[in-house]
């Protein structure tokens, strides 16, 4: 397999660098006049993996919005996986999880397992059980050629209690947790499969992330970020950010075009904002 860093490197220099999220919440169904049902959920995904899978570098479902519908929303899901990565686009799923042991494999087996309905391109994990917690989604990832984004530093204020708290050797939290991953990432070229998550929002982040791997980069749009702020968080590592943008493209649905033009322009001020991606 691929892995998937040279797979990501190649999407964001051929398509740019954008992640657009698919995040079916109601306020959203609402605002596209669709019910916040099941039939809503299927027509608002289809629209969005339709309009954009074909043209942008990353789509990143959150997984939680669909799982609330039971197994149907879980079918969904899975068509738009499918659909997504057959159109050409690289599927992260926000999934966020993070256990120990034997479930955290059954984790990792569910999205990074390639016989599995919900295979994705890479997964979103926590790794606030320590680090080591997981070892299984970091093995099957490599062995699939998948990759995983584990958090560092989020764009929600509570974070900070934690990733901000000071670990046994004197580091930062999150500082730990990037160095673990700048570990796993040795060696790989361009990029390596193993990427953090720290928020657009934070403005100096305050902690090295040269870690040789991608920075997804949530807080585009809504939450109050700009692609104008990503050189002021990322520095030096901002070629290999990530930018994610979820309302600030999707409140322009259900039009298919008006969906493609919002993404574009969101593309073109990150292309202006980081001149060399």
């Amino acid at each position: 397999m691929i892995p998937f860093g040279t797979r990501l490197r190649e999407a964001m220099d051929t398509r740019g660098p954008l992640c657009v999220g698919i995040d079916p919440h109601a306020s959203l169904l609402a605002d596209w006049g669709l019910n916040d049902d099941i039939a809503g959920l299927e027509r608002f995904t289809r629209i969005t993996v339709e309009a954009l899978a074909d043209r942008v570098a990353v789509l990143k479902p959150q997984s939680a919005f669909f799982e609330r519908f039971g197994s149907r929303g879980v079918a969904v899901l899975e068509k738009a996986v499918e659909e997504a990565r057959a159109a050409g686009a690289l599927v992260l799923m926000d999934a966020k999880r993070g256990d120990i042991g034997s479930t955290m494999a059954a984790y990792a087996a569910t999205y990074l397992d390639p016989a599995s309905p919900l295979f994705s391109d890479a997964v979103t994990v926590s790794p606030y059980l320590g680090f080591g917690s997981l070892r299984p989604a970091l093995d099957l990832a490599a062995k699939s050629g998948s990759g995983v984004f584990v958090l560092a530093l989020t764009s929600n204020p509570e974070g900070a209690e934690v990733q901000r708290s000071t670990a046994a050797d004197g580091r930062p939290l999150a500082q730990l947790m990037l160095d673990h991953m700048k570990a796993e990432n040795t060696g790989a070229s361009p990029l390596g499969s193993v990427g953090a998550v720290v928020g657009a929002t934070l403005g100096d982040a305050g902690v090295d992330l040269d870690i040789n791997g991608p920075l997804l980069a949530p807080g585009i749009g809504a939450q109050g970020a700009t692609p104008a702020d990503l050189p002021g968080v990322f520095g030096s590592a901002v070629r290999n950010v990530v930018p994610s943008v979820s309302r600030g493209v999707l409140r322009h649905g259900p039009d298919a075009s008006a969906l493609r033009e919002a993404a574009a322009r969101y593309a073109d001020e990150v292309r202006a904002a980081i001149p060399r991606v």
